[in-house]
């Protein structure tokens, strides 16, 4: 059995989206529930990509859908905390990018989990896979770093 890696720090990643926990996101153990991880990372990503111009919700003829994702816990957050979700791009494909995240406390420099998120870009109209718009290319290069 290998040991178990160290968490992330904040200076792996690129940029940050704040996120405050809400009355709900706990479950019955008094944390925040697995599932709401998932939901921050996908807050987290699609909010980039919105800031930076890259993604109409209503109108871009290509998007990103989500074909995978995970998470690793290292501690546990409950509300009413303060965090932030680190983001940078692990992989850079033709069709793809692999975001990996890190949800933070407010003042934690190691990370309380780390997920990766795979958007996958398609034509809206049909849903088949189509390259990355050049733009989102670029954009997601600024990104790129060694995890």
């Amino acid at each position: 059995m290998s040991a178990r890696p160290a968490p992330p720090r904040r200076a792996d990643f690129a940029v940050f989206h704040p996120i405050t926990t809400r009355w709900h996101d706990n479950d019955a153990y008094g944390h925040v529930n697995n599932v709401i991880y998932y939901a921050w990372f996908d807050t987290a990503v699609n909010a980039w990509l919105i800031r930076a111009g890259l993604l109409d919700v209503a109108r871009s003829p290509v998007v990103a859908i989500v074909a995978g994702t995970g998470c690793r816990y290292f501690r546990s957050i409950a509300f009413p905390e303060r965090v932030s979700v680190g983001l940078r791009v692990a992989r850079l494909g033709r069709t793809s990018v692999t975001y990996a995240l890190g949800v933070f406390r407010e003042e934690d420099e190691e990370a309380a989990a780390e997920g990766h998120f795979v958007h996958v870009y398609v034509e809206r109209a049909t849903m088949r896979p189509v390259p990355m718009p050049d733009g989102v290319r670029a954009a997601l290069v600024g990104l790129l770093r060694e995890g």
